[in-house]
């Protein structure tokens, strides 16, 4: 998909606020219900509780891997999908290299450490882009109504 940056409409604040959300629902889904299958309730119950290898492998990088695949293959999260936007390089408008996902992902890092002022950016900046964003050189932009949309 090749998207011309100059023709499109940037997600703002709140829409990428409301996918996180919904990204969040799915994700405790499909990840609570495994963590309680590999260690049981006492992962949530006790916080000296050690899960070990298998926990960081379950609970940072199988969440890492799902949200990269997925802004890889299918252009956003599933909160984004449904909110109808999609994640595109911002100097071409093309899809991001994997590296530049890969950077997009460790970038939330950096826009949560300073009181998530990284994440509030997108209210300000012209191109709705938070520090994620310029990190990876990406924007997230809203997708154009489909021809079957538009006859509804």
């Amino acid at each position: 998909m090749q998207v011309n940056l100059a023709e499109v409409a940037y997600a703002g604040f709140w829409v990428r606020f409301f996918a996180s959300v919904l990204d969040s629902i799915v994700q405790l889904l499909i990840f609570v219900p495994l963590l309680l299958a590999v260690f049981g309730s006492e992962i949530f119950v006790n916080p000296a509780f050690d899960s070990g290898y298998s926990g960081i492998v379950i609970q940072y990088l199988l969440p890492m891997l799902w949200v990269v695949l997925f802004w890889k293959y299918k252009s956003a999260t599933p909160g984004k999908i449904m909110m109808g936007m999609s994640i595109v390089d911002a100097t071409t408008g093309g899809a991001p290299s994997t590296t530049r996902l890969v950077m997009r992902y460790f970038g939330y890092l950096v826009s949560f450490i300073p009181c998530l002022l990284g994440f509030f950016w997108v209210g300000w900046d012209k191109r709705k882009r938070g520090f994620h964003d310029m990190i990876a050189n990406t924007v997230v932009i809203m997708n154009p109504p489909t021809t079957a949309q538009l006859k509804m």
